[in-house]
């Protein structure tokens, strides 16, 4: 049986993902920059500012602040993907690994009123490297006290099924935000919602 359950924050617990992608959408278009939302979608699970790096935004800091500003009152209005809260609170121990940093969980995750659900919160401001780096969870394994093999982390992309497998920790796809199976053969799980991550109560004693 799994001891602890690590689990990724937007597009696993929020379905916040066009509301990330919309706002980016829009901010980059401010400064003259085109991208279709399906160009984008690779962003989705690494931290904001490294996004920015690799689509060589100038002022990267400036138009970083402009997009969480864009996203904040969307943020308010995200829903929780029906039935995740439930499980969570049947499993022995919860924890969560974001690519957010401390100051974005602060507008989203704390004010939901779920963070008493979850043992640690390990976000991008925590560690230098960042996921697909296996950093993060292993700093929540070790706040946690735990070996990797007690531990399975739910996501739902591919830096997560990649940080996941660096970090010698079974993988669980969480295919109710994924919305595809393609390109996670890798996973050790596919869980079509929530409550099927259930079964797992037993799979490892």
């Amino acid at each position: 049986m799994y001891q602890t359950f690590i689990f990724d924050f937007d597009g696993t617990i929020i379905d916040s993902e066009m509301i990330g992608l919309t706002a980016l959408q829009a901010t980059l278009r401010d400064i003259g920059i085109e991208k279709d939302i399906d160009d984008l979608r690779m962003f989705m699970g690494i931290p904001g500012m490294r996004t920015l790096e690799i689509l060589d935004v100038p002022e990267k800091e400036k138009i970083h602040q402009k997009w969480l500003a864009r996203e904040k009152p969307m943020l308010k209005n995200v829903d929780i993907f029906p039935g995740i809260i439930e499980t969570i609170a049947q499993l022995p121990e919860n924890s969560i690994v974001t690519s957010k940093t401390a100051l974005e969980m602060e507008h989203s995750f704390y004010l939901l009123g779920i963070d008493r659900h979850f043992k640690t919160v390990v976000s991008a401001s925590d560690t230098e490297r960042h996921k697909p780096n296996p950093d993060p969870l292993l700093l929540a394994l070790k706040k946690l006290k735990r070996d990797r093999s007690e531990a399975i982390y739910i996501g739902d992309s591919k830096h997560d099924m990649a940080c996941a497998h660096a970090a010698g920790v079974d993988f669980g796809l969480a295919k109710w935000g994924a919305k595809t199976r393609e390109g996670f053969e890798n996973a050790d799980y596919i869980f079509e919602k929530p409550d099927d991550i259930l079964v797992l109560m037993d799979a490892k004693g």
